[in-house]
């Protein structure tokens, strides 16, 4: 775990940092300018939410709204704006981006904080290969506006200007974890915990499920062969763990979720948008029946989101962790020397 930033205010620190700060200006500065060329609106998202989300390792921050009467209302720091954005989708709008702070807890590493900066956008009736296409723009042009031409982070390195890598994720788990992953999952789509037990290379506790397990593959053996030289982008995520994605047309064991790595470091994650209301129900559902069982509390349902499905065009959509990407293009070792004020 990562110690908490002390002092970021002494003039010493603050001009050690202060070279990552004006990049972070710089590089927000011309991802703004990007959208506005592309005729994308700029979205402000409430931070106050019913919901903070619904998948099962996601923590939120909780809070108690007062009414005017003194009665009181369990609220959320939003975790991410997608149940907002998806929201101004159903309202009509078509290409958005929103870029603020979001809140994590359970969350600080050397690239996490419990309160960061992400940049989420939505294409509506436009396919999830584009949003690919966008994020791998966003990346370069990090890199640009930083004058870098190579990230580094903990002795790898990663050439953002590169064509990048392309993995599913079944391809993946082959090549790095000697695991055929797809023969693990039913054709309807369900996870066989028995079968990827027994293929699993690392060790898991007893009682844990499919998705602890894959969780584990990930993390130790995947996720740091993945961004090494230049960047990779993981695709084709199974459908059991994309709680918001669509199936694929050809395999409904997989999902159009995408995740975009440099240097092991996970910068972006993307889905092609499921809009079925009834689907994303049960999803929700079965992610909070793993929260409770696992951490013993459940998070409410956005109701408005799931009417909100109904009206929504098909669309793709993509968060991208600000402060990480600045942190490799800047030349940062830390998040932390990457945000104006550290969270105490």
């Amino acid at each position: 775990m990562a110690p908490s930033p002390s002092r970021w205010f002494s003039p010493d620190a603050h001009a050690d940092r202060r070279p990552f700060l004006l990049a972070r200006n710089r590089i927000i500065s011309a991802i703004r300018s990007w959208f506005a060329e592309r005729d994308f609106l700029e979205v402000d998202c409430a931070a106050l939410a019913v919901s903070p989300g619904n998948e099962a390792h996601l923590h939120g921050f909780a809070t108690e709204l007062i009414q005017p009467d003194g009665s009181t209302e369990r609220r959320y720091l939003h975790t991410s704006p997608e149940f907002a954005c998806k929201k101004l989708l159903a309202a009509g709008e078509t290409r958005i981006f929103n870029l603020g702070h979001v809140w994590r807890n359970r969350e600080r590493t050397l690239t996490h904080s419990p309160e960061f900066t992400m940049l989420e956008w939505y294409r509506a009736r436009e396919d999830y290969e584009t949003i690919i296409a966008d994020t791998l723009a966003l990346v370069r042009l990090a890199a640009d506006v930083a004058g870098t031409r190579l990230f580094r982070w903990r002795g790898r390195e990663a050439d953002p200007l590169a064509e990048a890598e392309w993995l599913t994720v079944n391809d993946a788990f082959r090549v790095h974890a000697g695991v055929d992953l797809l023969s693990t999952i039913r054709p309807d789509g369900t996870a066989d915990v028995q079968a990827l037990a027994a293929l699993s290379p690392v060790p898991f506790g007893k009682g844990e499920s499919w998705s602890d397990i894959f969780s584990r593959i990930l993390s130790e053996k995947v996720e740091p062969q993945l961004g090494n030289g230049r960047i990779t982008v993981l695709y084709e995520y199974p459908s059991v763990e994309a709680a918001l994605a669509r199936t694929t047309a050809r395999d409904r064991r997989v999902a159009e979720r995408f995740e975009l790595y440099a240097c092991g470091v996970e910068l972006a994650n993307g889905f092609g948008e499921l809009t079925d209301a009834e689907e994303q129900r049960r999803r929700f559902i079965a992610e909070m029946d793993v929260k409770e069982q696992t951490y013993g509390e459940r998070y409410p349902i956005d109701e408005e989101l799931l009417e909100a499905l109904a009206l929504m065009p098909p669309a793709s959509g993509v968060a991208l962790g600000m402060d990480r990407l600045i942190m490799l293009a800047a030349g940062a070792t830390r998040i932390d020397q990457v945000l104006w004020t550290p969270v105490a």
